[in-house]
């Protein structure tokens, strides 16, 4: 059953709402065929990304548009070189991030990740220990992986990974693999599925990155 436009939007606005880390209240929602816009502001980056993910835990939700502003309290408020020495202390105490493999840069609260590690959920892990930082405004995370191994049937191992446990018909979906890069096609139920499969394909050796051309439907 498809939902209206406003069932949706009141779905969203409770979901905003039921998650304890956004406040909501400067956060507007707007709906249009499946489509979601955030507009407004939160008071800092980490809010932006905890808005982002509850949209897609939405079923019906097929893209986002997100237009959030962060409106950094004056408290929260801090200069580059403070804020770099503090990603780097945190990134080192993280024990998903290899120590001393990512390059940290912050330019007006912007923080940019460079650096090699070998597994996606690494690079994930340094994206959301900088993002959690008070004075974030921003991250780009420019990690590469190194994978360690090099698979000798990236497509098969796929999708027995996503026989094994996606709820979404894995015969579905299509895969197409290319000096260690993997693009995925074909429908899934929600954005939730969508990034599971993406990251199920991540966690194959020899996987450098992922194109995630999927749709929800």
């Amino acid at each position: 059953m498809i939902k209206s436009n406003i069932d949706l939007n009141k779905d969203v606005l409770d979901e905003l709402a039921f998650d304890p880390s956004i406040d909501e209240r400067n956060i507007a929602v707007a709906v249009s065929d499946g489509v979601v816009t955030l507009t407004g502001s939160v008071k800092s980056y980490g809010q932006k990304l905890a808005a982002e993910r509850a949209v897609k835990r939405v079923r019906g939700v097929h893209g986002i548009a997100e237009e959030l502003t962060i409106d950094l309290p004056t408290l929260h408020v801090r200069n580059d070189a403070d804020l770099v020495k503090s990603a780097l202390d945190v990134l080192r105490s993280n024990a998903n991030v290899p120590t001393d493999s990512v390059l940290v840069k912050a330019e007006g609260g912007w923080v940019t990740l460079t650096g090699t590690v070998e597994w996606e959920y690494q690079r994930d892990a340094a994206r959301l220990t900088v993002a959690s930082l008070a004075g974030v405004r921003n991250v780009s995370n420019n990690i590469t992986l190194r994978p360690r191994v090099v698979a000798r049937d990236v497509q098969a191992q796929i999708r027995d990974s996503f026989r094994r446990g996606a709820e979404f018909d894995a015969n579905r979906i299509q895969i197409e693999t290319s000096d260690g890069t993997v693009t995925l096609r074909g429908p899934v139920h929600s954005w939730t599925e969508r990034e599971d499969a993406a990251m199920a394909a991540y966690s194959i050796p020899g996987v450098a990155d992922v194109k995630n051309l999927m749709t929800v439907s």
